[in-house]
């Protein structure tokens, strides 16, 4: 039987589910490595009162890969609306994981057997068995703690780290064998599409990720983000993206990068709407070069709903083209 290629995609948000959902029905081995630094809206609240991994992140993967009927994917997802005041703001989804979560002892098993009633299609990791607090540390020589806060101070960020949440006696997070084995196996390891210092970040900076992406003979793929964040990426541009991952993983680790060049209509994104993002990112092909990347630059750019998105399909088809390449 063939080799199927495994690739593990690290990230969190909701660029993550849109690549799972690409890569589902091709011919590859997909690993989702799931960030669980989150502390906002329902995951937030669940993980304060419970002290549980917030389950937002990996609720959105394990419906990109089900293969159950979509009304089965629309009762996972559905939340309950602000005006029933007990269960204002949660998905139903949310609250099974943490279900699970309390009565198997930990999330990482109840992420496992939750896969398996769900008939998921490769396999779905929290990056750690624990709640992880993001730490950052600005140019302006201030810190703070928490992904929501870090996001809103709105300051230029200089570098984050990762702490438990429950750092009660100093230790390290890590994060299971289970993740280091697939980083250490895979043919390809995609980061992104996401918030640069709260999606994919956190995950590279427990120690043991970290040190699998800097080992492993997989190539790193980052699918640069098309718009710019607020109070993370403000003016960056492509090279700056790559430049802040290397930085943090202290050398030119990222192999290729693949950067959307079709403009974005600057009428069309609404940014009321989508108030996170703030302008297009900017190119400096040259300073990619100067990291040592490959640069895939392409149209992968999709408007919907007044926001600029990528192109599931395109970003697909050239990350099975990478794999492609690599094999032959």
């Amino acid at each position: 039987m063939q080799h199927k290629p495994k690739v593990v995609i690290i990230g969190g948000g909701t660029g993550l589910p849109i690549i799972l959902r690409g890569l589902r029905d091709q011919s590859v081995d997909i690993t989702a490595v799931v960030t669980v630094a989150d502390d906002g809206g329902s995951s937030g609240i669940l993980r304060n009162y419970i002290n549980v991994v917030p389950p937002g992140d990996i609720r959105n993967a394990l419906v990109a890969l089900t293969e159950l009927p979509q009304i089965d994917k629309d009762i996972f997802q559905y939340r309950f609306e602000s005006s029933d005041s007990f269960l204002a703001g949660h998905a139903i989804g949310n609250l099974i994981i943490t279900a699970l979560a309390e009565m198997k002892g930990n999330i990482f098993t109840a992420v496992q057997e939750l896969s398996s009633l769900m008939k998921i299609h490769g396999h779905i990791f929290p990056v750690a068995n624990e709640p992880l607090t993001l730490n950052a540390e600005f140019y302006d020589g201030t810190k703070m703690s928490g992904e929501s806060e870090i996001t809103a101070a709105h300051k230029q960020i200089k570098r984050v780290w990762i702490t438990p949440s429950n750092d009660d006696d100093g230790h390290h997070a890590q994060a299971m064998k289970e993740v280091i084995d697939a980083i250490m196996d895979a043919d390809q390891i995609v980061l992104g599409p996401g918030s640069l210092f709260t999606s994919i970040l956190p995950n590279l900076m427990i120690q043991n990720v970290g040190d699998a992406v800097r080992k492993t003979k997989a190539e790193v793929v980052y699918i640069c983000n098309i718009m710019t964040q607020k109070g993370e990426t403000d003016h960056f541009t492509d090279a700056d993206h790559v430049r802040v991952l290397n930085e943090h993983l202290g050398g030119h680790y990222i192999d290729t990068v693949l950067v959307n060049i079709q403009p974005v209509p600057e009428d069309y994104i609404n940014f009321q709407e989508w108030n996170e993002i703030s302008q297009p990112v900017g190119h400096d092909f040259e300073g990619l070069r100067k990291q040592g990347c490959r640069v895939i630059s392409a149209n992968f750019l999709r408007l919907r709903d007044n926001g600029a998105f990528h192109d599931r399909d395109k970003v697909v088809t050239e990350l099975l083209n990478r794999l492609h390449d690599v094999h032959d």
